[in-house]
């Protein structure tokens, strides 16, 4: 238990004194852009994903560190070094994106940077499918719910575990824009699915999940509201790859597909405003005189931020706080065993 906790310190020691030091940095060298939710939008450093992952490698390393030279035990270093790997490469994309800092009006409203185009986002996590492919990770037998135990065969390695990280990259970048948003609901969900994973004797994804939550404990003292530094789509990237890798190294793919359901109704809400107004909406709304943030769209239901801001006045605040106890609501079903 003693070295589990020393990983935990070490994750979160490493991000909360590296974030300041990164958002003086990134100050210097123009990396900001507009928190349009603020009065006088003012332009804030962004790409929290950066600290978040250093926190998160040098966690993992810790936790190697102690079991190679304490338990001489290096039984799951090929699983934490495919990990770090995929964490760095997909942080590399969201960090590439970030870089764009070119600020943008969508339908006449402020979105802050401009990023990448669409389809380069996807485009840009391929390569990090490539480390947990090449080690053949997980288990090729998976629960589907309402068939049973399905064996995928080589198929798993080859198709299900690059669907798995491309496809949870990409549905987490789906929703965000408020501060906190991103590293609030990320830490509910890390530390359900690291509850779930000791509790259920999966050590080694309970460890990934964990060292990331305590990351973003620390990430969150910069980011919640008003935040010093904006998630970007870098913390996003990382998040969608510590999701996938747990799932995989822990055979625990149902389990994080209940607990990441609000990701996926997010990407269904999304596709379903793109047949019917002809492209994706935004998640964020209209700051107001009283504070509280109002939708875009009316009462139109594009996106879970569009459900709460129709449920009555609150401010942005209010809102992460909102999204995080939806984000709670799902990721104590695993816990019920009802599905």
């Amino acid at each position: 238990m003693i070295e589990i906790v020393l990983v935990l310190i070490a994750s979160w020691l490493s991000t909360y004194f590296i974030t300041p030091k990164l958002i003086k940095y990134f100050k210097k060298v123009g990396m900001v852009t507009a928190d349009v939710h603020k009065k006088g939008m003012p332009l804030v450093p962004h790409s929290a994903g950066i600290p978040v992952a250093i926190g998160i490698v040098f966690g993992l390393l810790v936790y190697i560190f102690i079991q190679t030279f304490l338990y001489n035990n290096g039984s799951s270093a090929l699983e934490i070094f495919a990990t770090i790997t995929t964490v760095l490469m997909i942080m590399l994309g969201g960090f590439l994106d970030d870089l764009n800092v070119k600020q943008r009006k969508f339908f006449g409203y402020d979105e802050g940077k401009t990023g990448l185009r669409s389809l380069h986002k996807p485009l840009l996590t391929v390569p990090a499918i490539l480390p947990l492919v090449v080690i053949k990770a997980g288990h090729s037998s998976m629960i589907i719910p309402f068939i049973g135990v399905v064996n995928f065969g080589i198929l798993y390695p080859l198709l299900i575990v690059p669907v798995g990280i491309i496809g949870a990259a990409n549905m987490i970048n789906m929703l965000g824009g408020f501060n906190g948003i991103e590293a609030g609901m990320g830490l509910v969900y890390t530390l359900s699915l690291g509850l779930y994973a000791l509790t259920n004797g999966i050590v080694l994804a309970g460890i990934i999940f964990f060292t990331t939550a305590f990351a973003l404990i620390a990430m969150l003292k910069y980011n919640f509201y008003p935040a010093k530094i904006l998630s970007g789509d870098s913390i996003q990237y990382v998040l969608g790859a510590v999701v996938a890798c747990g799932a995989i190294i822990g055979n625990m793919e149902k389990i994080v597909v209940i607990t990441m359901a609000p990701f996926i109704i997010q990407g269904i809400l999304k596709f379903y405003a793109k047949l019917k107004i002809g492209h994706f909406p935004s998640d964020l709304g209209i700051l107001q005189r009283d504070g509280t943030i109002k939708s875009k769209y009316g009462k139109n239901i594009y996106s879970w931020t569009h459900l709460v801001m129709n449920l009555g006045k609150f401010s942005e605040k209010q809102i992460t706080l909102i999204m995080m106890g939806i984000q709670a609501l799902f990721s104590i079903i695993p816990f019920l065993k009802i599905i």
